[in-house]
C-alpha cells in the first residue's frame, strides 16, 4: 500500500515536472550558464539601466557645456554646489538617528567646519583675482586687502570656535559617536577640499586646464562602460566586479587619442585658453602663448605622393595632453576603485541617488578629484613659467604691500627711471 502511494506520488511528481513549461527567462539563464558567458542581448534589465544612464549622461553633458560657455564664475559656482552635495552625501553615511536626536544642532557643527574650510581654500586660490576685481574702489580695496592679509588668522579663529563648540556639546553616552563624527568631518574636508579645490585653481589658469582633464574622465568612463558592456569578459578587479579588462584597455586607447585631438580643438579658442585674472564675466582676449601656437611638421617620405597633406600642424600642448590622457586612463580609474572599496566597507551600493542611473554626486566625482590634482600639479611643473616675470612680481606687490607702500614703490621707480633718462 505504501509502495503504491509512493509510486503514485512519484508519478504525479514526474508528471508535474513534465507538464511544467520552462519560462523563456529560465531558458535564457540556463543558456547563459551553459555557454559560460552572459548573453547581453536578452538581458532587458541591463539595457534598461543603460537607457536611464544614457539619458542622465546626455543631460549632464548638456548642462555642463552650458555652464562652461557661461564662464569662469559659473564653473566655480558649479564646483561649489558639487562640493556641498558631496559633503552632504558623505556626512549622511555615519548618521545615526538615535544619536542625532540626543544632539540637537550637532549637524550644524559639521557645516561650520565645511564652510570654514571653503573660506580658507578659496581665499588662498582666488586672492589675486579678488584684489584685481576691487582695485577701482579705494575703500573696498583696503577692506579686501585686509581680509586677504588676515585670512589665515580669520579661518583659524573660526576653526577654533568650532573646536570649542564641539567640546561644549559633548554628552555622556554619546562620546564615541561624537568623536567619530568629528574625525569623519575632517576626513570629508580633506577628501573634498584637499583635492577638488585644485579644480578651481585650474579654472582660473584657463578653462582649458579644467575642461580637458574633466572631459577625459568623462570619455574614459563612457567608453569603459561601452566596451565592458558589449565586449567585457575578463574581470579587472574584485572591488568592482563589473569592471573588465576589455573595458579598461578599450577606454584607455580611446581616451589617449581623444586627449590629443581635443587639445587641438580647444586650443583654438581664447575663451578657453586665456587665464582669468579677476572675478568679472567679460569675454577674454589674450596672447595664447607658445603652447597654443601650432608648429608645422613635414611628413616628407612618410606619405605617398598622391596624399593631399604634406605637413601637419600640431600644438605643443597636444603632447602634454597625451600625458593627461595617459593619467586619466591608467591612474584616475583607481579613484573609482577606491570609492568602490569604500562603499563595500559601508555595505552600500551608491553614495546617493541624485543622478538616475549613476548614483550620487560623489559616485561621479571620485575620478575627477584625482584628475584635478594631477592636472594642477602637471600645469605648475611643466606648463607655468618657473622664472620671475612681470605678472608674478606685480602679483606679489598687490597681495603683500599696502596701498601706501605700493604708491611709495611707484614713486621710487619713477625717480629711478627719471635719473636713467637724464644720464642717457
Amino acid at each position: 500500500m505504501q509502495r503504491d502511494t509512493s509510486s503514485s506520488d512519484a508519478s504525479a511528481s514526474h508528471t508535474g515536472r513534465v507538464r511544467r513549461r520552462r519560462q523563456p527567462s529560465e531558458a535564457t539563464a540556463d543558456g547563459n550558464r551553459a555557454n559560460g558567458q552572459p548573453l547581453l542581448v536578452n538581458d532587458r534589465n541591463k539595457y534598461k539601466s543603460m537607457l536611464i544612464r544614457t539619458y542622465s549622461t546626455v543631460w549632464m553633458i548638456g548642462g555642463f557645456a552650458l555652464i562652461v560657455y557661461m564662464g569662469h564664475l559659473y564653473i566655480w559656482a558649479m564646483v561649489v554646489v558639487i562640493q556641498i552635495y558631496m559633503a552632504r552625501e558623505l556626512f549622511n553615511l555615519l548618521i545615526k538617528s538615535s544619536e542625532e536626536k540626543q544632539l540637537p544642532g550637532f549637524r550644524l557643527l559639521n557645516w561650520h567646519f565645511f564652510f570654514t574650510a571653503m573660506l580658507y581654500t578659496y581665499g588662498r586660490f582666488l586672492s589675486r583675482q579678488l584684489v584685481n576685481t576691487v582695485t577701482s574702489d579705494h575703500l573696498l580695496y583696503k577692506v579686501v586687502s585686509g581680509l586677504i592679509k588676515y585670512q589665515m588668522f580669520i579661518c583659524y579663529f573660526l576653526y577654533i570656535a568650532g573646536f570649542v563648540w564641539f567640546i561644549l556639546t559633548l554628552k555622556k553616552k554619546t562620546y564615541k559617536y561624537q568623536f567619530k563624527q568629528y574625525a569623519w568631518t575632517h576626513m570629508i574636508l580633506l577628501t573634498v577640499f584637499g583635492q577638488s579645490s585644485f579644480t578651481v585653481a585650474n579654472i582660473f589658469e584657463g578653462i582649458f586646464w579644467f575642461l580637458l582633464p574633466a572631459s577625459l574622465i568623462v570619455i574614459n568612463d563612457i567608453f569603459a562602460y561601452l566596451f565592458g558592456f558589449f565586449l567585457g569578459r575578463t574581470p579587472l578587479i574584485k572591488l568592482s566586479p563589473k569592471k573588465t579588462w576589455e573595458g579598461f584597455i578599450g577606454a584607455s586607447v580611446t581616451t589617449i587619442i581623444s586627449a590629443f585631438l581635443l587639445a587641438n580643438v580647444m586650443g583654438h579658442y581664447q575663451w578657453l585658453t586665456c587665464p582669468r585674472k579677476d572675478l568679472s564675466t567679460g569675454w577674454l582676449y589674450c596672447d595664447p602663448g607658445p603652447m597654443f601656437k601650432p608648429e608645422h611638421y613635414s611628413l616628407g617620405e612618410w606619405v605617398p605622393h598622391w596624399f593631399p597633406w604634406k605637413e601637419v600642424a600640431i600644438m605643443p600642448v597636444q603632447w602634454h595632453a597625451l600625458a593627461l590622457g595617459l593619467f586619466a586612463s591608467i591612474i584616475a580609474p583607481f579613484g573609482g576603485f577606491f570609492a568602490s572599496g569604500f562603499k563595500r566597507a559601508f555595505k552600500i551600493k551608491d553614495f546617493g541617488d541624485s543622478i538616475p542611473g549613476h548614483g550620487g554626486i560623489t559616485d561621479r566625482m571620485d575620478c575627477q578629484m584625482v584628475m584635478a590634482v594631477f592636472a594642477y600639479i602637471y600645469h605648475q611643473s611643466f606648463i607655468a613659467p618657473q622664472n620671475f616675470s612681470v605678472e608674478i612680481i606685480l602679483d606679489q606687490i598687490i597681495r603683500n604691500l599696502t596701498y601706501e607702500e605700493q604708491k611709495y614703490l611707484y614713486e621710487q621707480l619713477g625717480g629711478i627711471f627719471h635719473e636713467r633718462q637724464m644720464q642717457s
